[in-house]
């Protein structure tokens, strides 16, 4: 079909923002919209093209997008708790012609293992709420409080349902905030999600780091590889060479 921004697949108050790489999502700026976060989560997941993938919390759909456009996953399904984020991003799925390749289900996280089964996806990626208790300012929109405060989900409750859904050897990519390193890998280690990869990501060269991108496999032996550090800017305004690629704007 067309990708059209007045397609039928777009309702009042919704925007089609453009990928840049033939893809589209449709947001809803007064909700919650993607950031940064997804697309390096998207360049840092290492997926076969065969694998079946699992998102958590997929929001408006967009991880599942920006992996299927980087040719990654076989077939990929986004789990989305709030109805209305779950439904704009099935006419996103449609909007991209991406029926046969992505599902979206909306259910909640902490049934995932149920929903789907043990053992049922080769790869778990989620980019979950970061914040707990009171860190930060929960925004008064609650689609967006959900999207990142612990208010329906745990990390815990994401870790060890990733880990219930993966089969064995399978690898889970998650996106975080480094204030809680210690914690994501004591989770992650209860659960037998073995930490093997970790990325810190860097608004500036001069700045710390305010992202880290985890990667772990299920019941591995324990060896961690450190890659070098992602820097975001090179001045204000101006991204380095490594986030152009990762956007493919170049």
């Amino acid at each position: 079909m067309a990708k059209n921004p007045q397609s039928d697949l777009v309702q009042p108050n919704e925007r089609v923002d453009d990928l840049q790489n033939g893809f589209y999502v449709i947001q809803n700026p007064e909700k919650f919209c993607f950031g940064m976060d997804a697309v390096l989560l998207s360049g840092f997941a290492n997926i076969r093209k065969n694998e079946t993938v699992l998102d958590m919390g997929t929001g408006t759909g967009i991880i599942p997008i920006l992996l299927k456009s980087k040719g990654k996953g076989g077939h990929l399904t986004g789990l989305e708790i709030q109805e209305e984020c779950a439904d704009m991003a099935r006419r996103s799925v449609r909007y991209n012609s991406l029926e046969s390749d992505i599902d979206i289900i909306c259910g909640d996280i902490k049934e995932a293992a149920a929903t789907f089964g043990a053992a049922s996806f080769d790869v778990v990626t989620s980019n979950p709420p970061y914040m707990i208790g009171q860190h930060g300012i929960q925004n008064l929109y609650m689609a967006k409080a959900i999207a990142r405060h612990e208010i329906l989900c745990t990390l815990e409750d994401v870790v060890s349902q990733a880990a219930n859904v993966l089969k064995d050897r399978g690898r889970f990519f998650m996106v975080h905030r480094p204030f809680r390193l210690a914690e994501i890998f004591q989770v992650l280690m209860k659960y037998k999600l073995e930490p093997k990869r970790m990325q810190l990501v860097y608004p500036y060269v001069n700045k710390e780091p305010n992202m880290v991108l985890i990667e772990a496999r299920k019941g591995c032996n324990s060896r961690i590889s450190v890659e070098p550090p992602l820097i975001v800017y090179e001045k204000p305004g101006t991204y380095t060479q490594e986030i152009l690629e990762i956007y493919e704007m170049i």
